[in-house]
């Protein structure tokens, strides 16, 4: 454009008005007009290219979800294909989650330092390989090895997705829309694995299930380089070894415990290792308060904003999944659903949450985060009363969908306001942080709420059947597995009750801490992107 206005100006005389002065000037001038078109179409390309990254971004961040439910109808299959033993088969599964949790902290903090888009092509290669590995397996230890190297992937991959964003969506409104966009991603992705590995189980072997995420990596290696920006901390000195050291041995002990606390109740191994993560947990903070450059800045905790803001994140995630978990479970050992079945009446959730997650960021230009998010989590309570109250597979279906409604709030506005707390250049330690949440709070929902299921389920039937309706449906007579069905939708329904009276908890203090965050539209939103000026901090 500059030079075709140069050769225009050339072959004017010194006394002819420029072009740009005289009426209905450009629109006579073919060179001008093509100019004009092409700078739009620059711009309107210039616009569209950080929607387009989204894209590539939110589908890291669903096969990473997706990977972590894609196994639990496969385990069967693999079972018989390789002679896992029982302990090997709870490795296979858990393992995954284990090194997502534990070393997500780590790598948000790498990308900060190494470049998030460089951390993430490397992730998504490594993914892509341990993907094949994994299909392939010729034994379950080389199952389990290329589990655990896909959850290291995993827990790249996420905080690097997450953190790019703020990177591509500098303008604070179109963040939280694009944060929507990506959560809405994770949801999707939890509830469509299992779907997925029935789908694939009946028509492949069971190894299908882990090359689903092969082709979106080689896209991600593909355009990623040209879509994505770079971006690291110039100025950020060496990771502490130490720190990521302490970091594992608090978080891993700490799930493997409470895995095995909601699996086999309180013992010598789950309550040590829940003791072993406290003390290693402990001994992390101490280490981060003396740091210079510290792997988690401890100190934000101090402020009442992001503190209570994350442990409400993690509430929700620990109420809510604990009843996603168990009303699978339901629709398989009380109503003798298939488990695609079971995944398929989990759909409307998905349906609904997929939508919320695209109106919240546009509800939040109007609405404060302090009337939002709270209303949001009043749904989730709202339909988990609903399902403390029914045994109807239909209104089940219809409640557990007004419950997922009420996620997007909480989730996108929640990890923005985490995000927002720290400079740029550490938001990808801060959304690993948001993320680790996410996990503690899942495996916290299945284990004490698992306990809670196991007591109601014990006491009702006394000793007779199995210790668990599972264990009944396999061996008792159909009186007592009647009884233990009955057993088991009490407490399920219990469960429910619990997480309606949590979750209404965590509505009333996230409405009095959030009551002073601006909504979006306002020109203050230091609510999100500068909580120094914060009143409610």
């Amino acid at each position: 454009m500059v030079h075709g206005t140069w050769r225009i100006r050339a072959s004017r005389g010194p006394d002819t008005p420029a072009c740009g002065s005289v009426p209905g000037c450009a629109d006579r001038n073919p060179a001008i007009r093509a100019a004009m078109t092409l700078d739009e179409s620059a711009k309107q390309a210039t616009a569209r290219r950080p929607w387009i990254a989204l894209g590539v971004l939110g589908l890291g961040a669903l096969l990473v979800s997706l990977h972590a439910f894609v196994l639990l109808l496969a385990v069967p299959a693999l079972t018989a294909a390789l002679g896992a033993s029982s302990s090997q088969q709870l490795w296979i599964l858990d393992v995954y989650g284990f090194m997502v949790a534990g070393l997500m902290i780590t790598m948000g903090n790498l990308g900060d330092r190494v470049g998030r888009r460089r951390l993430l092509l490397v992730a998504a290669a490594v993914f892509g390989f341990a993907s094949v590995a994994a299909a392939y397996s010729v034994s379950p230890g080389m199952l389990i090895g290329a589990r655990a190297v896909l959850g290291i992937a995993a827990a790249a991959i996420a905080p690097c997705t997450l953190s790019l964003i703020s990177t591509l969506f500098p303008d604070e409104r179109e963040r939280t829309i694009a944060l929507g966009v990506w959560a809405g991603c994770f949801t999707v992705g939890a509830v469509v694995g299992p779907i997925v590995g029935g789908v694939l189980l009946d028509h492949f072997w069971w190894g299908s299930a882990f090359l689903v995420g092969v082709p979106a990596m080689v896209v991600l290696l593909v355009v990623g380089p040209i879509l994505l920006p770079e971006y690291r901390n110039e100025e950020a000195g060496r990771i502490d070894v130490p720190s990521v050291v302490l970091s594992l041995a608090a978080i891993l002990p700490a799930i493997y415990g409470l895995k095995r606390l909601a699996a086999h109740g309180a013992g010598t191994d789950s309550v040590g290792a829940l003791v072993a993560g406290v003390a290693f947990g402990w001994i992390f903070v101490r280490r981060q308060l003396r740091l210079t450059d510290p792997l988690v800045d401890v100190r934000l905790f101090v402020r009442r904003t992001f503190s209570v803001t994350l442990v409400s994140m993690l509430s929700y995630s620990m109420l809510s999944s604990g009843v996603m978990v168990f009303l699978a479970q339901y629709f398989q050992l009380v109503r003798g659903m298939t488990p695609l079945a079971a995944g398929l009446a989990l759909i409307p959730g998905m349906i609904a949450s997929t939508i919320a997650f695209q109106l919240a960021p546009r509800l939040a230009h109007h609405i404060r985060p302090g009337v939002l998010i709270p209303a949001g989590i009043a749904l989730t309570a709202t339909g988990c009363i609903a399902i403390a109250l029914t045994t109807s597979p239909a209104v089940l279906v219809i409640a557990f969908a007004v419950e997922c409604l009420g996620a997007a709030p909480v989730v996108t506005l929640g990890t923005s306001l985490i995000i927002g707390f720290v400079a740029r250049e550490k938001a990808g330690s801060a959304g690993a942080l948001a993320q680790t949440s996410n996990e503690l709070g899942i495996a916290l929902g299945v284990a004490v709420l698992g306990s809670v299921v196991t007591a109601v389920y014990r006491s009702r039937m006394g000793g007779r059947g199995g210790s668990s309706l599972g264990e009944t449906v396999d061996a008792a007579a159909p009186a007592v597995l009647d009884e233990a069905r009955s057993a088991f939708t009490a407490g399920f329904q219990v469960v429910a009750g619990i997480s309606a009276v949590g979750l209404t908890i965590v509505c009333v203090l996230l409405a009095r801490v959030l009551r002073g965050v601006p909504a979006l539209a306002t020109d203050d939103v230091d609510g999100l992107s500068s909580p120094g000026r914060q009143s409610a901090s």
